[in-house]
């Protein structure tokens, strides 16, 4: 007897279990990622608002941040229900991507149209983000697959709110 490669059989019910376990914890990854992806614009936003001088991008800035924050709380619903726990992490990117606005703002000043830059910057990595989700979406339930694609049109509207104001400086 080879104990090496055991083989274990499992029932269809153990089998369906085990495919259901699976395919909620890829949903759970898929949702995680657009929570995580909302703590960096969170962040960013609220760096931003710190660094700029201007009272419009202020106010601006500081509604981006209500709308991750309304946002989140559906996907991380929906983590909840599959069984996950949400994410309260940013991404790496997303961190060394702030420590950048960090340095830009030293050597520029605060400079409004740099702030702006570096907005549409991370509202691109969120578009793409939100892509990356919906090809997932043949793996996910059709009406998260609708979340995320209605999620990803409204933050579609601030990256075009951001890249007009940058284009008028």
């Amino acid at each position: 007897m080879n104990t090496d490669k055991e083989t274990h059989n499992h029932s269809p019910f153990e089998k369906n279990i085990m495919d259901t376990v699976e395919e909620n914890e890829n949903i759970v990854k898929v949702l995680n990622s657009l929570v995580q992806i909302n703590n960096d614009r969170i962040e960013g936003y609220g760096h931003a608002a710190d660094q700029s001088e201007d009272n419009d991008l202020k106010i601006l800035f500081n509604k981006m941040i209500l709308k991750s924050q309304s946002l989140k709380t559906p996907l991380i619903n929906e983590v909840l229900k599959y069984g996950g726990e949400p994410t309260e992490s940013t991404t790496t990117l997303g961190k060394v991507f702030r420590v950048w606005m960090d340095f830009k703002a030293t050597l520029t000043g605060k400079d409004r149209k740099a702030i702006l830059q570096s907005c549409e910057y991370g509202e691109g990595a969120a578009q793409d983000t939100y892509s990356d989700a919906i090809k997932e979406g043949k793996h996910l339930p059709a009406y998260i697959t609708q979340m995320i694609i209605d999620q990803k049109s409204s933050l579609l509207e601030d990256l075009n709110h951001v890249r007009v104001l940058r284009e008028t400086e």
